[in-house]
């Protein structure tokens, strides 16, 4: 069972861990001042608050990834997701980890 408040363990990128990538992608580019021609979602953890945290591993080519903090906030709130963190120049060892 998941406590509540603690990240899940770390699952395989699923679509819907694809899509939430790629809503943020602009984002990240403008904040990287970089655009990424690789952008694959590889694994993912989640976080329930008052909505959901999910950190995404995601491959950006060249043997380059980059971790992912998105916020999806609650249904009834209708807003997009939304990228709050990220971390660049990480390996495929490195673990996903909170932040």
């Amino acid at each position: 069972m998941m406590m509540c408040g603690a990240p899940s363990a770390t699952r395989p990128a699923t679509a819907e861990t694809q899509k939430l990538a790629d809503q943020v992608k602009q984002e990240l580019e403008e904040k990287e001042n970089r655009k990424f021609s690789v952008f694959k979602a590889l694994s993912f953890k989640s976080q329930v608050v008052s909505g959901t945290n999910y950190f995404i591993k995601v491959d950006v080519g060249g043997e380059e990834f980059v971790h992912l903090k998105v916020f999806q906030s609650l249904p009834h709130e209708n807003k997009p997701p939304a990228l709050s963190a990220y971390q660049s120049n990480k390996s495929q060892q490195d673990e996903l980890a909170y932040f």
